[in-house]
């Protein structure tokens, strides 16, 4: 197999994960779960997020999180901006990276923040600027890259349109994620081949969830195909409270890190997570919202 020596994770626990949790989530757990994140060598770690607490109660306190975190840390701590009023937050509490979000699916655009996606990449425009402007890094992010739960099947021409926008306004790497999880390793690799003739590989991450059982053989293919940055939630927190089943039930979280951790392992690609210490956070955390752990590496390895 044709493998990266290394993978970078991107942990979004502490904000795409626990935006979604139901239960309550106090100042002090979330700075305990960075922390303890941090220590199991976790080397980039979504914080927060400045959105308005109404929309999401779960990030109140995100100005507050990122006032207790180590200011010279070599681990970055990066929190999602979605307009400028929240840039302008981050920029206050000194945050050194920001993510902002775009989608592929232009129902999923209105439902998710009332706005096309041409209109959703004009209001990003100016938050670069003034981001890179500030020397802080820009992450951008591209939801429902596979499939929609108000369209369907979603255009990877789509996926390259928006993917290239955002580079062009000056993110440093997209990442491409699977919001209701119906991606397998054949639509993943297909829509891969697609942006992988405009775009090199080292400015794609992959954000895979598990929805229906595939975010690790998704990762596995995106991995043959030289993405190195895998995005991933300890004890597989989190969902999607806009990407609704057939059922009605809210699409599960993102593949969980532990899971992850123990494929690279096995694969013998250096990622420098202790997986022990990242067991125990998942454990931490999972019992503070009082759920079982989502990560089956988690629960065999306890």
């Amino acid at each position: 197999m044709n493998l990266p020596p290394r993978v970078r994770i991107v942990e979004v626990g502490p904000r795409d994960g626990l935006q979604n949790e139901k239960v309550a989530v106090d100042i002090d757990t979330k700075v305990e779960l960075i922390a303890q994140l941090a220590e199991a060598g976790l080397s980039y770690i979504e914080a927060g997020s400045f959105v308005s607490p109404k929309w999401v109660p779960q990030m109140a306190g995100s100005d507050e999180v990122f006032s207790k975190l180590p200011k010279n840390s070599k681990t970055v701590y990066a929190a999602l901006a979605p307009n400028m009023q929240g840039f302008e937050r981050a920029l206050e509490c000194d945050v050194k990276e920001v993510a902002v979000f775009a989608a592929a699916s232009e129902s999923f655009s209105q439902k998710n923040i009332n706005c096309s996606i041409a209109e959703s990449l004009d209001r990003f425009k100016p938050l670069a600027e003034q981001a890179l402007s500030n020397k802080i890094k820009v992450r951008g992010y591209i939801s429902c890259v596979v499939g929609c739960p108000y369209e369907g099947t979603v255009d990877a021409e789509t996926v390259a349109m928006v993917a290239k926008q955002l580079l062009a306004m000056g993110c440093y790497e997209i990442s491409l994620g699977d919001t209701i999880g119906v991606g397998t390793p054949a639509s993943i690799e297909q829509l891969l081949e697609r942006l992988l003739q405009d775009i090199p590989a080292d400015k794609l991450a992959v954000h895979l969830h598990d929805t229906y059982g595939q975010a690790l053989a998704n990762v596995l293919i995106s991995l043959q195909m030289g993405i190195s940055v895998v995005d991933s939630s300890v004890a597989g927190l989190g969902g999607c409270p806009y990407a609704k089943l057939s059922n009605g039930a809210a699409a599960s979280g993102n593949v969980a890190t532990e899971d992850l951790v123990y494929m690279l392992n096995g694969l013998g690609i250096e990622h420098g997570v202790d997986l022990k210490k990242l067991i125990g956070a998942g454990n931490f955390i999972s019992q503070k919202l009082q759920r079982i752990n989502g990560s089956k590496v988690g629960i065999a390895l306890q």
